[in-house]
């Protein structure tokens, strides 16, 4: 892996060298804007309306629009003094319960690994959190900006969550339309309530793909190749309009894939069990063939 940022975790008078690795990555299809006539790709000048010129990236500088049409420029000497020397430093303020930050704060995940003289260190950070269930709460500066981060153990090693400060994050009680003043049917909640725990299984990621991205791959495959492109017909929409009907319909339709599933893993354990017979039968014959001979 790269190593985007290194730099220090500290806590109280602890000092442990480390360095940051971007722990996912995008895997958005990335298009490019072509002229229709000839696809060629278009590209972007940075050009200024005022004095009708193409600007150089060294004539850039940074502005605040404080007023519409006014701005205060800020230069990067200036912000680079103000991050100082918390740049290279990921300070943990507390420690906190995982369980005490709600997902809808988190932004970004980086792996952490021990940077040069720090893997004891870094081990000894590591099986302290792991004993104790915490999490190390922290702020440090990436890319000119000042960063709330959540440190936790992530199976053999560490991660670095960025997360939102609270002002970044909007009021629930703006969202139109959210009210609890209403009036449910008690065998509703209950098929509901039957319905999710039909749905309920554990979480194993790798059997959640990206259907959307996997057919737009086919698609461009398919074109670069010259063969036909073919479309996945919809899937048929009921008229199911009733909230009663809804539930059981997809209790019946839960119940059904259940189902499948289930006699999908029976002829597995059949196939897998005949399987260990008939090599146990090949073996006894091998065996009273040598015996005999």
């Amino acid at each position: 892996m790269h190593t985007m940022w290194k730099g220090a975790i500290s806590f109280g008078l602890v000092n442990i060298p480390i360095k940051l690795f971007a722990a996912t990555e995008n895997k958005d299809i990335k298009m490019r804007y072509l002229h229709e006539k000839c696809h060629s790709p278009v590209q972007y000048e940075k050009i200024c309306p005022v004095c009708e010129e193409t600007v150089d990236s060294k004539e850039i500088v940074k502005g605040y629009e404080y007023e519409p049409g006014k701005f205060v420029v800020v230069e990067k000497e200036e912000l680079d003094e103000l991050a100082g020397v918390s740049d290279k430093s990921i300070e943990i303020i507390d420690f906190i319960q995982l369980e005490e930050i709600d997902p809808i704060f988190y932004n970004r995940s980086y792996f952490i690994g021990p940077g040069e003289n720090g893997i004891k260190s870094f081990a000894l950070l590591k099986k302290a959190m792991e004993d104790t269930g915490k999490i190390g709460l922290a702020k440090f500066t990436l890319r000119s900006k000042e960063h709330l981060a959540a440190v936790r153990v992530y199976k053999n090693g560490l991660v670095l969550e960025t997360i939102f400060y609270p002002d970044e994050v909007r009021n629930i009680d703006h969202v139109p339309g959210l009210t609890d003043d209403v009036s449910l049917n008690e065998k509703e909640v209950d098929m509901a309530k039957q319905l999710i725990e039909q749905l309920t299984s554990p979480f194993e990621p790798e059997k959640y793909e990206d259907e959307y991205r996997e057919a737009v791959l086919e698609l461009i495959n398919s074109k670069i190749s010259g063969d036909e492109v073919k479309v996945a017909k919809e899937k048929p929409k009921t008229n199911v309009v009733d909230l009663m009907e809804a539930l059981q319909a997809s209790i019946n339709e839960s119940k059904g894939k259940e189902t499948v599933s289930k006699e999908k893993k029976t002829k597995e354990t059949s196939s897998q069990k005949a399987s260990g017979e008939t090599k146990a039968k090949k073996k006894k014959s091998s065996a009273k063939k040598k015996a005999s001979s």
